[in-house]
């Protein structure tokens, strides 16, 4: 990627074929002004009842500060090093150990509101993550230092369109301005949604929760605004079943959200919210939702879902994919795969499945 020649979002074009309409933004077009007005507006004290932001590439949201074991300590630092998370849990036992430990993660620049505050640790609800634990979001506990507060992003979410990352991740490019937990820049995964401040032919720039801004390429991102017209269209089943896909042979990981790991319903929840439907965070939760459809009756994108003895609420989830197969996070041992279902059911635990398409 070459210098920038900003194009402030103000009656520009998206790209060659999207005309973008005027917003009110502020012209951000790389001059001397340009870092006063994308400087973070905080009071720098997370309180009870702030809104925050996931500063890293991925927080964890643990169960209780006491949580982590210090084989979880590449997860609890900021920066986070997840890719040394995950090599430290090389062991089956220690995969197999954050059951119970761990509620769920939150993305870069994923809202989240303080519950509570102890010592170095925030209790936070995420926002985008629904469920009846609790009314704003999935709650658990989040290191201090991974999260930011900061006015002036929630007024550029308000304000302006946003990109969304399509892609399994996506590089935060010549960032300006930023103030980054350890100057390391974080990954944007996949649906990752940020400020949309400026364009050029071949990407976009995107306002940074800590403050600052940094370019992504065009083709990583969707762009939405709904305001103006800019929605995500309704996908298809094979859409659904492609980016399932895309995944295969990714490790486990209880509580994922991200392609450093999946739990089962953090992936089908991740895999539907890349195509703009929301399913809540847990599998007994998403069982609830949608159209209750027959086991010889599946099509493309359906979910299966497994429960004990075949009755109630589930504890396992899988996307169909066709030809009697299913794609899923199965366990702490295992990768995300493709399985004959009825086959890896050998516990007939199949409870129902549901349709959301």
């Amino acid at each position: 990627m070459n210098a920038k020649a900003l194009l402030p979002i103000i009656g520009l074009c998206m790209s060659a074929l999207i005309a973008q309409p005027a917003l009110a933004a502020p012209d951000m077009s790389g001059g001397t002004d340009d870092g006063v007005a994308l400087r973070a507006q905080s009071d720098g004290k997370l309180s009870k009842g702030d809104t925050a932001y996931v500063a890293v590439t991925a927080a964890t949201v643990w169960t209780s500060p006491d949580s982590p074991r210090s084989i979880d300590a590449p997860a609890t630092k900021a920066p986070v090093d997840l890719a040394a998370w995950n090599r430290a849990l090389s062991k089956t036992s220690d995969r197999r150990g954050l059951t119970g430990l761990v509620q769920t993660q939150a993305p870069y620049g994923a809202e989240v509101t303080v519950l509570a505050t102890q010592g170095k640790w925030a209790k936070v609800a995420v926002a985008d993550q629904s469920t009846p634990k609790e009314k704003r979001g999935y709650p658990g506990w989040v290191p201090k230092s991974q999260l930011v507060e900061n006015d002036r992003f929630t007024e550029f979410l308000d304000d302006h369109p946003t990109a969304v990352v399509t892609a399994k991740t996506a590089k935060l490019e010549h960032v300006q301005y930023a103030e980054l937990p350890g100057d390391e820049t974080p990954r944007a995964t996949i649906n990752v949604a940020l400020p949309l401040i400026a364009q050029d032919v071949d990407d976009v720039r995107v306002a940074l929760p800590g403050g600052g801004a940094a370019w992504i390429d065009y083709d990583d991102v969707r762009i939405e605004d709904s305001e103006h017209g800019f929605t995500v269209d309704k996908p298809s089943r094979s859409d659904i079943v492609k980016t399932a896909r895309q995944f295969e042979d990714l490790r486990y990981l209880w509580g994922g959200v991200s392609p450093y790991g999946f739990d089962c319903s953090g992936f089908t929840y991740t895999v539907y919210r890349a195509h703009g439907v929301d399913l809540a965070r847990d599998a007994g939760d998403q069982q609830k939702q949608g159209k209750a459809v027959s086991s010889s009756g599946l099509k493309y994108g359906d979910l299966i879902f497994f429960a004990s003895g075949g009755k109630g609420r589930a504890h396992h989830v899988g996307i169909y994919v066709g030809d009697g197969k299913m794609i899923h996070a199965p366990n702490a041992s295992k990768s995300v795969e493709i399985v004959d279902w009825k086959a890896w059911d050998s516990g007939n635990q199949f409870v129902e499945a549901r349709r959301y398409l």
